[in-house]
């Protein structure tokens, strides 16, 4: 394990039962003060939804037209992030309350919650960082890993970069094509047919709403409304970007072969997410507008727990990686960002990654012999 001290089997599993046991002391306290938070959102989030739109209306004040693009955008934003993906990953399904469960929450997202829920929660939370099966490793169009082969095609790695901030959540719905999937032969577009189906009818209802429906309510403002309304999306896109990629692909996070990541213990899997993630620091209203996702370890050690927990037991985590000689990657947005935006660049270049005949290094096994 590259930076880390090698961990024995044993300790590798001790490990793991201390994860366990951290987690399992969370699930025992589940209660109603976690409904009550989300409920609480969920009503704050709809308030600064309607309070946005319904400054829209007087959109000929730049005042109010910058103040509903502000307040829009911070509806969606908690919509997608501290609401919507921590819903859709069934963090509240031990409620059984049917608005909270994640097989019927859908987002304020151009991608279908049912597409996003197999590429997010199985695919990325099943094969965390693992080259060649985690697809959100540079989201098919970028170079985000030196173990990738490097092709004339990612020179353009700050463009591809640049666009899919600015465009997120489309790039999010694409996602689920497997597009590179399909030219390297390996999906059919006879496939993709029942994916594309759901992205057609959830990016229509959405350009209807946004571009469509609420510009016309405004009359002769439905030029100014339907500007506010894609500059909240560009607000929400770029945000989420910034925050995901800062969880997944600063300099110090790791990434990992099928070779490494095949017949996981428990132990051997929670070793993965630590050291494939990274925090970002900052205050408590930063953590909610993030979804808490700036505590990227923790979602990943535990994706099914509530969010609102992870500030709790950060602390404790990072306690657990000291005991053990285990990195905890943190910093401040800032330092993420530019650390990313850093390796976008380097990554774009030939080379930066192990020759093609290179051998695994034995310290980086998660299995040791």
């Amino acid at each position: 394990m590259t930076g880390t001290q090698r961990l024995t089997p044993e300790q590798v599993e001790d490990f793991g039962r201390d994860l366990d046991a951290l987690r399992q002391r969370i699930v025992d306290n589940l209660g109603e003060e976690d409904v009550t938070y989300l409920r609480n959102l969920i009503k704050t989030q709809r308030a600064l939804e309607v309070t946005g739109r319904g400054l829209l209306f007087a959109g000929f004040l730049p005042p109010a037209w910058l103040a509903g693009v502000a307040t829009l955008s911070l509806a969606k934003i908690l919509d997608n992030m501290e609401i919507g993906h921590n819903v859709m990953h069934g963090q509240y399904d031990w409620t059984h309350i049917p608005e909270l469960g994640s097989q019927r929450f859908e987002w304020d997202n151009v991608a279908p919650a049912e597409n996003w829920r197999h590429s997010h929660n199985y695919i990325h939370h099943t094969f965390t960082n693992v080259l060649g099966k985690d697809r959100d490793i540079g989201y098919g169009i970028l170079r985000m890993d030196p173990a990738q082969k490097w092709h004339p095609y990612y020179l353009g790695n700050p463009l591809y970069a640049t666009l899919l901030a600015i465009l997120f959540e489309w790039g999010v719905m694409l996602h689920d094509l497997e597009v590179e999937r399909v030219v390297q032969g390996e999906r059919s577009w006879a496939e993709n047919v029942p994916v594309l189906k759901k992205i057609v009818r959830k990016a229509a209802q959405q350009i209807g709403k946004d571009y469509v429906l609420f510009p016309l309510l405004t009359g002769p403002l439905a030029p100014l409304t339907l500007l506010g309304n894609a500059s909240a999306n560009l607000v929400r896109n770029l945000w989420a970007f910034a925050i995901i990629f800062c969880g997944h692909f600063p300099a110090d996070v790791e990434s990992f072969t099928e070779e490494e990541a095949e017949n996981e213990t428990r132990g051997q899997w929670y070793l993965r997410q630590i050291l494939g993630s990274a925090n970002i620091s900052g205050s408590p209203l930063f953590h909610v507008l993030s979804g808490n996702l700036s505590h990227q370890i923790e979602h990943h050690l535990f994706p099914d727990l509530p969010a609102r927990r992870y500030p709790q037991i950060a602390g404790e985590v990072r306690e657990i990686c000291e005991r053990y000689g285990l990195p905890y990657h943190t910093g401040p947005l800032r330092k993420q960002l530019w650390s990313v935006a850093k390796k976008i660049v380097r990554l774009a270049l030939p080379g930066q990654g192990p020759a093609p005949d290179a051998t695994v290094d034995p310290d980086r096994q998660l299995r040791a012999a």
